[in-house]
């Protein structure tokens, strides 16, 4: 039998973190809980959690700071969940690598699809665009590997979480195709999101400050629509 999946649930409040887990468990995960940031940033190098559940308000260092100290050695996908619900809130949450955000009070089958959401798209690959089987695309100065998650860019190595990778991977395997907000999130978060697309604008923030238009190929913008990756002959 395969082993179960590992959460590292993040989360001051006991009766909170107890009842997550419960939901987890029964789910056949196999879950780990710590009541404050500093015993998060230990327990995802000693649990390696394959996913983490991250409350925002936590004693000491604070959610922010571990989504973000996490997103700097670790690929491991974090949802948050928090009490916090301003749009600003959300946007910070992912700009600093959260791969979704839950607002509560929320619902526990909700929660347990998502999970199981984010863990899919981190395990499997993201589908390729029609027009190619191929697990990698590349442009000059730009190769795209999903098959061992890498990205070459101007001859050096860029680190990206997977969401960021996918969804550049995604782009680049249909040059000049115009995909809108709601295509990308359906591709490549695999499930309906609950609330608006700005992640998708979140993700291609962070993607155009990693990669850069060259004059052969841009990640572009076409308003009131979506995004294209724009090949110039």
């Amino acid at each position: 039998m395969a082993n179960k999946q590992k959460i590292l649930i993040v989360d001051d409040d006991e009766n909170i973190a107890e009842l997550i887990s419960l939901y987890m468990t029964k789910e056949c995960f196999e879950t780990k809980i710590v009541y404050d940031g500093e015993s998060a940033l230990n327990e995802v190098e000693n649990f390696n959690p394959d996913l983490i559940l991250l409350d925002l308000m936590l004693p000491g260092i604070d959610g922010y700071q571990v989504c973000r100290e996490v997103r700097q050695k670790h690929t491991t996908p974090i949802i948050i969940l928090s009490a916090k619900g301003e749009v600003f809130d959300k946007v910070l949450g992912l700009e600093l690598g959260a791969d979704d955000y839950l607002e509560k009070p929320f619902d526990s089958k909700e929660l347990v699809a998502r999970a199981k959401a984010v863990l899919r798209r981190y395990k499997t690959p993201a589908p390729a665009a029609p027009a190619t089987n191929s697990k990698q695309v590349s442009y000059p100065n730009l190769t795209i590997n999903l098959t061992n998650y890498s990205v070459i860019y101007n001859g050096k190595n860029v680190d990206m979480p997977p969401k960021e990778l996918e969804l550049l991977y995604f782009l680049a395997s249909s040059p000049n195709h115009v995909y809108t907000r709601e295509q990308l999130l359906d591709q490549i978060w695999g499930y309906e999101y609950i609330g608006d697309t700005r992640t998708v604008d979140v993700h291609i923030k962070r993607l155009r400050e990693k990669i850069k238009d060259q004059d052969s190929w841009k990640i572009s913008t076409i308003w009131g629509v979506g995004y294209k990756f724009e090949v110039r002959n």
